[in-house]
C-alpha cells in the first residue's frame, strides 16, 4: 500500500496533541500581576473571559494559583428562609450566629428528619442518624465524612462506640487526644497528618506528602515512607512492631480519609438548614420549595414534606401568593405565582405590587382594569384562573371563566380583559376631559355566566396542565398505602425491570380503541401515578379480557413483565397480564403487617406506644415484628399470636408518627 508510510507519520503527528478544548465549570486562575505577562491565554467561546492555554494539571507548576469557586443552591435556600422569616415574625437571623449545640436542631437529626436539609437528607444517612442520635456538632462532621464508598462500613462501629455500647480503643496512648472525637477511629485526613507528627516527628509539609502517597496508594512512596515513619517512631522509643501496626492503621484509613476542613464547613452548613427547619418548618420549606420551583417532581416531593409535618400547601391565591412560594399568616405555604406556566414573573411583579399598593382584588373585573394589561396579558388570566389563583373570589367557579353567555362568541375571561382596557382607556382620556369622572363612571363591570363547574377529575386535568401536577389532590391519593406496599415500580423506573415480573398502579387518561388491517380490535391508552405517564397497548384476547377497565379516570392495578417489544430489539413495553380495580387491591394482597424495629430503638417506653396502637386498631390482620441488631447484622422475626390489627389510614398515621420504626404489608 502506496499510502501505509504516510498515514503512519500523519498518526505520528496527531498523537499526544490536543484534541479539544474544555473549560472547568468553576476553576478560576490566580496570578500576581497581569496574566497574559505569565500564561498563553485566549478567549473562551460565546465570551469575553480570558482562558488558560495550559491544562489544569500543569498551570500550578507555571506559578499560578488555580482555586475552584463552586455555587451552592443551599446558600440561596438559607437566604429565602430568613428573608421568609423577617417578613412573618420580624425576626433577622444571621446563620453565623446560629447556636451549633442547639438542642431541637438535634432532636431533628435523632429522628432522621432531615430531609430538605443539606447533605444529610439521603435515605441510608437518615436511618444512621437515627441509629447515631448526634449530641454535637462533631458527630455531625464524622457522620459527613464517613458516609460515603469505604469508610461507610466503620458507621455500625462509630455507632456503637457513642453510645458506649463497644469499648474506644486507641492505637497508642499519644493518640488519644485527637481520636477521641471521632471514638477511636481514624475519620480524617488531618488526623492521620498529626499521627505522623506525634509518632514519628514528621514536619507539617512531610506529613501531607505522606498523606498524598497513602492516598494515591504508591507502592514504591509508600515503602519509602514506612521506612521513614518507623525510623522517626523508633527515634521516639516506640517499639519497630507498634510502629509498623499504628503506620498499617494509618495507610488503611488514608487510602479514604476525608478532609475534615471540608467537612467541618458542610456541616456547619447543614447544622444551618436543620435548625431553620427546626424552629421555621414553614418558612424553611417555602425557601426550599422557591428554589427548586423548575423541577416539578422535586417541588412535588417538597410539598408532600412540608404536609407530613403538619404545614398545609395551598394552592394559588391572587390576593395571597407572591412571586416565590411564601408562608401566610396562618402558618400555611402559599404556591408560587410564577410557578404556573404561562404567568411570567413581570407579571406577578405587576399583580402583586398593586395589591399591597392598593389592596386585595375583588373580582376578576377589578383585577383586569387595575393592572398593566400590557404585562398581564389574557393567556396569563387564564393561566391563573386554571391553577386556581382566583378561587379566592366568592361565589365564583372556575369554570364561568372560560364559558360563555348565550349569543355570545367570547368568553368572561376575554370579556374581562376588554373591560380592562376600556376602563383604562377611559381613565387615561379622563385625565384630559372636563367630563372624565362622568366616563369613567359609564364604564360598568359586566356579570359572569352561569355553567355547571368542572368535575373534580376536569379540575385536577386543567391544574395540571398549568403547574405540572395536582394541586387540589391526586386521584390516587385515596390510595397511598396500596401503591407504597403493593406496586413494585413507578411507572418511571420500569427501565430497572427489564425481563422482570412488575406491578404498577395508576390513573387511566387517554384511551383509544382501534381495530388492526385483519379487523381484531386493540386499544392503546396511557397510565399516570405520581411520577409521571406511560403508554401501553392491549391486543386480542387481552383487550377482551381488560377492556371494561379502560375508563378514563378509572383507578387501576396492573400486573405485567417488562419486555421487549414483539419484532422489537430495543423497544420495550410493559406486558400486562392481570388488570383489577385499585380500590379491591387491599382485600386481595394484604395478608399481615410486618413492623421493623432497630434493637437500639426497642425500648419499654416504645413497646407500651405499640400495644396501645394496637389495641386502639384492631382488626382482622395478623401483626408481624422484625428486630434488627445492625452491629452483629441481624434480624429476629417474632409473631404477635393474639394481636391482629386494621389496615387503615388512622392505623398508618400512627405507625408513622412513632418515626423510629418502619413496616410493610405482606
Amino acid at each position: 500500500n502506496p499510502l501505509a508510510g504516510k498515514t503512519l507519520q500523519f498518526a505520528e503527528v496527531l498523537e499526544g496533541s490536543t484534541r479539544h478544548t474544555g473549560i472547568h465549570a468553576a476553576g478560576v486562575i490566580i496570578a500576581p500581576d497581569d496574566l497574559t505577562k505569565y500564561i498563553p491565554v485566549c478567549t473562551a467561546k460565546d465570551a469575553d473571559l480570558l482562558v488558560t492555554q495550559f491544562d489544569g494539571k500543569y498551570i500550578e507548576d507555571a506559578g499560578m494559583l488555580k482555586m475552584d469557586f463552586l455555587g451552592l443552591k443551599t446558600l440561596s435556600i438559607i437566604d429565602s428562609a430568613i428573608e421568609n422569616i423577617r417578613e412573618n415574625h420580624d425576626l433577622v437571623i444571621d446563620p453565623d450566629k446560629i447556636p451549633l449545640d442547639d438542642e431541637k436542631t438535634f432532636e431533628l437529626y435523632q429522628q432522621g428528619d432531615t430531609i430538605g436539609t443539606f447533605q444529610f437528607e439521603s435515605e441510608g444517612m437518615r436511618m444512621y442518624l437515627r441509629e447515631l442520635k448526634p449530641t454535637t456538632i462533631e458527630d455531625l462532621i464524622a457522620m459527613n465524612a464517613l458516609y460515603r464508598p469505604g469508610p461507610m462500613d466503620y458507621i455500625p462501629d462509630f455507632v456503637e462506640r457513642k453510645h458506649g455500647r463497644k469499648k474506644v480503643n486507641y492505637p497508642h496512648p499519644w493518640l488519644e487526644e485527637i481520636l477521641k472525637p471521632t471514638y477511636g477511629i481514624m475519620v480524617y485526613q488531618e488526623q492521620i497528618m498529626q499521627t505522623a507528627q506525634i509518632m514519628a516527628g514528621y514536619s507539617l509539609g512531610a506529613a501531607d506528602i505522606l498523606r498524598r502517597a497513602m492516598g494515591k496508594k504508591k507502592k514504591e512512596e509508600m515503602d519509602k515512607q514506612r521506612e521513614v515513619f518507623i525510623k522517626g517512631a523508633e527515634a521516639k522509643d516506640i517499639e519497630k512492631k507498634k510502629a509498623e501496626e499504628i503506620f498499617d492503621i494509618m495507610a488503611k484509613f488514608a487510602s479514604y480519609g476525608f478532609n475534615r476542613s471540608h467537612s467541618a464547613a458542610y456541616s456547619v452548613l447543614a447544622f444551618q438548614t436543620a435548625y431553620l427547619k427546626a424552629h421555621y418548618p414553614a418558612e424553611y420549606m417555602a425557601a426550599v420549595l422557591t428554589h427548586n420551583m423548575n423541577d416539578v417532581k422535586q417541588v412535588s416531593f417538597f410539598m408532600q414534606e412540608a404536609n407530613r409535618h403538619d404545614i398545609p400547601t395551598l394552592g394559588p391565591d391572587v390576593n395571597e401568593s407572591n412571586v416565590n412560594f411564601t408562608v401566610n399568616k396562618n402558618g400555611e405555604i402559599r404556591f408560587a405565582l410564577s410557578a404556573i406556566k404561562g404567568v411570567g414573573e413581570a407579571a406577578v411583579t405587576e399583580m402583586v405590587t398593586e395589591r399591597k399598593a392598593q389592596g386585595p382584588y375583588t373580582g376578576i373585573f377589578d383585577l383586569t382594569k387595575r393592572v398593566n394589561l400590557r404585562a398581564v396579558n389574557k393567556k396569563c388570566f387564564e393561566s391563573l384562573a386554571a391553577a386556581g389563583a382566583f378561587d379566592c373570589f366568592e361565589s365564583i367557579h372556575r369554570a364561568q371563566y372560560f364559558a360563555t353567555a348565550n349569543g355570545d362568541q367570547v368568553t368572561a375571561m376575554e370579556k374581562a380583559v376588554k373591560f380592562g382596557n376600556t376602563y383604562q382607556l377611559n381613565l387615561a382620556n379622563a385625565q384630559n376631559s372636563l367630563f372624565g369622572d362622568t366616563l369613567v363612571a359609564e364604564t360598568v363591570s359586566p356579570s359572569l355566566p352561569e355553567c355547571d363547574p368542572w368535575s373534580p377529575m376536569e379540575l385536577l386535568k386543567k391544574e395540571k396542565e398549568v403547574t405540572g401536577m395536582y394541586l387540589t389532590g391526586h386521584p390516587l391519593d385515596d390510595y397511598k398505602l396500596e401503591v407504597e406496599h403493593f406496586c413494585t415500580s413507578s411507572l418511571d423506573k420500569l427501565e430497572k425491570y427489564k425481563n422482570k415480573a412488575v406491578k404498577v398502579a395508576g390513573i387511566i387518561e387517554s384511551v383509544s380503541h382501534r381495530t388492526t388491517k385483519r379487523g381484531d380490535p386493540f386499544a392503546s391508552f396511557s397510565v399516570e401515578d405520581y411520577s409521571g405517564t406511560f403508554g401501553m397497548m392491549l391486543f386480542k384476547e387481552d383487550y377482551l379480557k381488560f377492556r371494561h377497565f379502560l375508563m378514563e379516570g378509572q383507578l387501576v392495578f396492573i400486573k405485567g413483565r417488562y419486555q421487549l417489544r414483539y419484532n422489537s430489539e430495543d423497544q420495550y413495553e410493559l406486558k400486562i397480564g392481570s388488570m383489577q380495580l385499585l380500590s379491591e387491591i387491599k382485600e386481595q394482597e394484604a395478608q399481615s403487617m410486618t413492623v421493623n424495629l432497630s434493637l437500639s430503638d426497642l425500648t419499654p417506653e416504645l413497646i407500651e406506644q405499640l400495644e396501645v396502637l394496637c389495641q386502639q386498631h384492631p382488626g382482622k390482620y395478623p401483626l408481624k415484628f422484625q428486630i434488627l441488631d445492625r452491629t452483629e447484622n441481624y434480624a429476629i422475626s417474632l409473631f404477635a399470636k393474639t394481636l391482629k390489627v386494621d389496615i387503615s389510614d388512622k392505623m398508618i398515621g400512627a405507625l408513622q408518627a412513632l418515626k423510629v420504626l418502619t413496616y410493610k404489608l405482606n
